[in-house]
């Protein structure tokens, strides 16, 4: 039960960040870069957290946790629209989703070169 906090602080820290009002001026392409690479990561590490809350659950947990991550993405890019000086954009959503990938693939590429040892699986360690 206790997995289940990691990605709901996940999705409080992105909920707080996507909740920040923007006054609208213009980006440098440094701070672009840095938004971008804020949505890659934190979506990264919520996928990461759904699939260490949900690993060993369903056989295809790894879909679930794409699935639940990316559904957070659309919806908090939708809840963007309704801060001052913010929009969601499928922009973001697609960086969101690339970041989710990232994540499970890391996850999975780990869990095959530990498959022949005698370790845990590394999500449900």
């Amino acid at each position: 039960m206790v997995r289940w906090l990691a990605p709901a602080a996940m999705m409080v820290a992105i909920f707080w960040f996507s909740a920040q009002p923007f006054d609208g001026g213009e980006l440098a392409w440094w701070e672009v870069a840095g938004r971008n690479l804020g949505h890659f990561t934190g979506y990264a590490l919520l996928a990461a957290a759904w699939a260490w809350a949900l690993a060993g659950k369903p056989r295809w947990w790894p879909a679930l946790a794409a699935a639940l991550s990316l559904a957070y993405a659309i919806s908090d890019e939708y809840h963007q629209t309704f801060v001052e000086g913010r929009s969601g954009t499928w922009e973001d959503v697609v960086i969101d989703g690339l970041g989710i990938a990232a994540a499970l693939v890391m996850i999975r590429i780990r869990s095959r070169r530990r498959r022949g040892s005698s370790e845990p699986h590394p999500v449900e360690a």
